[in-house]
């Protein structure tokens, strides 16, 4: 196992709250964006794996963790992200792949994009009214049960069935609060976002999509994905992992990166 690096945290001066530590290389730099119900810190023993080389600036998306809601649309979420975070390698998980895939095509200064466990978009207009209507129902879920309960339900969900939370990335996902979720839901949910797939392929900067080999339906989204991007996109199965492969497997995951910026 990769020792733990002790690194320090200075908070940036930026719309969304977003911490920078600088790397031992001063080569790479990496932004990080989590999913749904996480914060920033979600992302601590994947940040440990990869060691003290690359710099990194770790950022609470919209309406999780210190974070302020934005109420705007994917494109207009993605630009704020990278205002507030700056150039450099960006790494999405789910949600934030998601807000990533705008970043890519609205010309974000980023150098290369990682994609774990994310999704252009849902195609068919019924399917994607039924998931918009899913996701209003889970606001109304959130509203009624409050964040801890839901969590509680979130987490023992079958696309979680391999993840096993930390006590330290538990209390990080209490601290969202109930307006923050249900924001993020009606502005950055799946059933909200328009289909992106018809415009991969205008993506130009070097692209590495990544899914868990359990996770089969973003197994198939991701290979799917990377040929529709083209030749500079990559897919790999992350072994023995599922949906959420960066917190099941760090080790491998840092690994995959690692070699693919090299």
């Amino acid at each position: 196992m990769t020792p733990v690096v002790p690194r320090s945290w200075t908070p940036r001066r930026a719309i969304l709250h977003a911490e920078d530590s600088s790397g031992t290389s001063g080569r790479s730099r990496l932004v990080l964006l989590h999913g749904f119900t996480q914060t920033c810190r979600s992302w601590d023993e994947f940040i440990r794996a990869l060691g003290d080389e690359p710099a990194i600036c770790r950022v609470d998306a919209p309406g999780h963790g210190r974070s302020p809601i934005l109420d705007d649309d994917l494109f207009g979420v993605a630009r704020v992200v990278v205002a507030s975070a700056g150039e450099g390698t960006y790494i999405g998980y789910s949600m934030g792949a998601r807000i990533l895939l705008h970043a890519a095509l609205d010309s974000a200064p980023m150098s290369g994009l990682v994609l774990v466990g994310g999704t252009p978009g849902i195609e068919d207009d019924r399917e994607r009214a039924d998931r918009r209507e899913s996701d209003r129902l889970l606001a109304e879920r959130i509203v009624r049960s409050g964040v801890e309960e839901f969590l509680d339900w979130w987490l023992r969900q079958p696309l979680f069935a391999g993840l096993s939370p930390t006590v330290d990335d538990l209390a990080e996902r209490r601290l969202n609060t109930v307006d923050g979720l249900v924001s993020s839901l009606r502005h950055c949910g799946v059933g909200e976002q328009t289909p992106l797939w018809d415009r991969l392929s205008d993506i130009d900067v070097p692209v590495l999509v990544m899914a868990g080999s359990r996770d089969t339906k973003f197994d198939a989204i991701g290979r799917r994905m990377t040929e529709a991007i083209g030749a500079n996109a990559r897919f790999v199965s992350v072994p023995d992992a599922g949906h959420a492969a960066h917190l099941e497997r760090p080790d491998a995951v840092a690994g995959i990166v690692r070699e693919w910026m090299n």
